[in-house]
């Protein structure tokens, strides 16, 4: 941790029942971290963008991963057509094959939540999707091409409001 990063922390009290205690130590201990804190500021992280999907507009970017079974192209054809509508959104893709002709998809998302959230009802419909879960946070990926006349900078400027 750097010093301006120290510069900018901010201290909490906070009272719990001792056995929540107990256990958030044990899970310390259990991850290697350094401090309670650490821990905390990770369970928060996750809560409040677990809270921005739920907040329309709220840009997010995470994973979406499905398990499927591959009995038939059909599946996969319409995997892939569903990926088609939600282009914006659907970063990339990685596959792999599992047993009993079942197939694990991994999809790097970023949009507003209320598309994500749509993305996820389209693939869940699909017949053969067995399991899908969205993992999302509120940091996101830095913009990957300019348009035409924009410095690189600009779009993430513009998000950020600086």
């Amino acid at each position: 941790m750097t010093l301006d990063t120290q510069s900018q922390l901010a201290r909490l009290s906070v009272s719990l029942p001792a056995e929540l205690l107990e256990r958030l130590d044990a899970m310390v201990a259990e991850r290697g971290l350094p401090s309670r804190s650490q821990m905390i500021a990770e369970l928060i992280r996750h809560e409040l963008a677990e809270h921005s999907e739920g907040v329309d507009g709220a840009v997010l970017a995470g994973t979406l991963t499905l398990i499927y079974r591959a009995d038939s192209g059909r599946v996969r054809q319409a995997l892939a057509q569903t990926q088609i509508e939600f282009l914006k959104e659907v970063i990339s893709s990685q596959h792999v094959f599992l047993e009993e002709d079942q197939s694990l998809e991994v999809l790097l998302v970023q949009g507003p939540s209320e598309r994500l959230k749509a993305l996820c009802d389209r693939l869940r419909q699909i017949r053969g999707v067995q399991q899908i879960k969205l993992v999302c946070t509120t940091a996101l990926l830095p913009p990957l091409h300019a348009h035409a006349g924009q410095d690189p900078g600009e779009d993430s400027q513009r998000r950020t409001g600086a």
